[in-house]
């Protein structure tokens, strides 16, 4: 039986998420150059190695730059990638992390954007965050150490967001030594800063939540949700674990703000109703925007 044919992804689309990769790698660049490096701060996991090493490095041997270093080491994790993730996801790493190292040589001749370091810690820290989530969305990375965490998590009893904190931890603590245990604290916050604004990128900014409503009146209730405030729900059907009866069960999809309205409503009509409300990270479908309030 022959094998089936995915088909391609559109050239327009190729196309708008390598601008994008290279505009969120151009945008990391930036904040590295002019914000972090002139005060001393880094970032976590390969571009915080590349920095330290970059620091530590004598003139004399200037090609181990910044550009090259951060090339050079996230290598063995494209390879990886490739392997275990995907050519695309591989190919879109290695434009990205070309353009970071390309970009950072085109900023290094600028003069710094400021020397005071809480203005450093902020803005690099958004800017970098912008960037590096810009470049996590389009299907590309800037840092090797979540491709060791996706691998090494299969492993070891550790998730990947606690094996990344794991070895940032060792290269803050490097940095200490190297850079002064100031601009280590400095490039803690930075990297708190960038963590959350890779999370905003990543998830979105709206921020919703899925709801799940367990109640005898599932008619009524789906109608007020869609009349008053202009979302759709889906009907599912499950069963009590004790009792074994069937249930009508409402889900449903709203902003943050609408939650509480959401509860007024279920509350009015069904005050037993069981309602569970969860965080959600990503909504796509271009009817949800449109809503009445």
């Amino acid at each position: 039986m022959a094998a089936k044919q995915h088909k391609k992804e559109p050239l327009n689309h190729v196309l708008y998420r390598a601008v994008m990769i290279a505009i969120g790698a151009a945008l990391a660049a930036f904040a590295i150059e002019r914000l972090l490096v002139p005060n001393k701060m880094i970032d976590g996991g390969i571009i915080g190695v590349s920095l330290i090493l970059d620091y530590l490095i004598p003139d004399e041997w200037r090609l181990l730059n910044f550009a090259t270093l951060v090339i050079l080491l996230n290598a063995p994790f494209m390879y990886f990638g490739y392997k275990h993730i995907g050519k695309t996801f591989m190919l879109s790493t290695i434009l990205g992390v070309v353009i970071l190292g390309a970009a950072e040589r085109a900023f290094h001749h600028f003069s710094p954007l400021t020397a005071e370091p809480i203005l450093a810690t902020v803005f690099g820290g958004l800017a970098l965050g912008l960037g590096v989530g810009l470049v996590i969305r389009h299907g590309g990375s800037l840092d090797g150490t979540e491709i060791l965490g996706i691998l090494l998590t299969k492993k070891i009893p550790f998730s990947v967001g606690e094996f990344v904190m794991f070895v940032n931890v060792f290269i803050f603590g490097w940095a200490a030594f190297v850079l002064g245990v100031e601009a280590a604290m400095y490039s803690v916050m930075t990297y708190y800063i960038a963590s959350k604004t890779i999370d905003a990128v990543i998830e979105g900014i709206d921020e919703t939540r899925a709801a799940f409503i367990v109640t005898d009146y599932y008619a009524e209730i789906s109608d007020a949700i869609l009349h008053r405030l202009g979302r759709g729900t889906t009907k599912l059907i499950g069963k009590g674990g004790y009792t074994d009866e069937e249930k009508e069960i409402i889900y449903a999809v709203v902003t943050r703000l609408e939650v509480t309205k959401l509860k007024s409503i279920v509350n009015e009509i069904d005050p037993d109703a069981f309602i569970t409300i969860m965080p959600t990270h990503e909504v796509r479908g271009a009817r949800f925007k449109s809503a009445i309030h």
